[in-house]
């Protein structure tokens, strides 16, 4: 089993806001994403979507946007991004997913000798401090919500396993330095984290950190050439 991670979609299948005007990158980016993911995966693989799926308001219009994915080889592992708004209740949304798709929100999940975890995460302090009190608040939130997630995690690990974390926001600065979401990943022995959130205006960004023991993958297709990133 090979496990593989892209991020940022940004879909709109059914009502098409054209992704081009934030740069050539965007040129045709389904159709480069939908080659090389049907070149690299088979049936038993794995892909992660850390955030960003849909631009849709609603869920119901978003629903398109989750089979154009489900439609696509592999099992496929979704996470709430910013720009998600259609995602409000996960108990609606994992009623209505497609076969072989699945969300992770406050738990976590086991296929293979892989366990799969996470939370969107937030921005994370830049010289020790936050921008705003709201900031600091959903900072704060947030870490309470991936420690939830990685307890499940710990529920589910077998003596072998490897645990990869999904996170929507970069779990560090843009120094790469420590943070609450870095020390809680350690605390519970992840392995890999994939993440997204920027884009093809923060290049300066390594595409992998290695972070005591964490190998750390920024995934956002316009980042990645619009090409799956191989995890394991």
């Amino acid at each position: 089993m090979k496990i593989f991670s892209i991020s940022d979609l940004h879909l709109s299948i059914n009502n098409s806001k054209p992704m081009n005007i934030f740069g050539p990158v965007w040129d045709n980016y389904l159709e480069i994403i939908e080659k090389d993911w049907n070149k690299k995966v088979d049936e038993n693989d794995v892909v992660l979507i850390p955030g960003d799926i849909s631009w849709a308001m609603k869920f119901e219009e978003a629903l398109p946007d989750l089979q154009y994915i489900a439609n696509l080889k592999g099992n496929k592992i979704i996470l709430r991004g910013n720009h998600d708004y259609w995602w409000n209740s996960v108990s609606v949304l994992r009623r209505a997913m497609p076969e072989k798709m699945y969300a992770i929100q406050n738990d976590a999940l086991r296929i293979g000798n892989c366990v799969f975890c996470g939370s969107r995460g937030w921005t994370v302090p830049e010289n020790g401090k936050h921008k705003t009190e709201n900031d600091e608040k959903i900072y704060k939130r947030e870490l309470l919500r991936l420690e939830l997630s990685l307890q499940n995690m710990q529920k589910l690990k077998q003596d072998g396993d490897i645990v990869v974390a999904l996170m929507h926001y970069p779990p560090f600065n843009s120094k790469n330095e420590d943070s609450d979401f870095t020390n809680l990943l350690e605390k519970y022995n992840v392995n890999f984290c994939v993440f997204g959130h920027l884009h093809s205006y923060d290049k300066k960004q390594k595409l992998v950190v290695e972070k005591n023991n964490i190998k750390y993958f920024l995934t956002s297709c316009d980042l990645v050439n619009n090409k799956l990133v191989e995890i394991i």
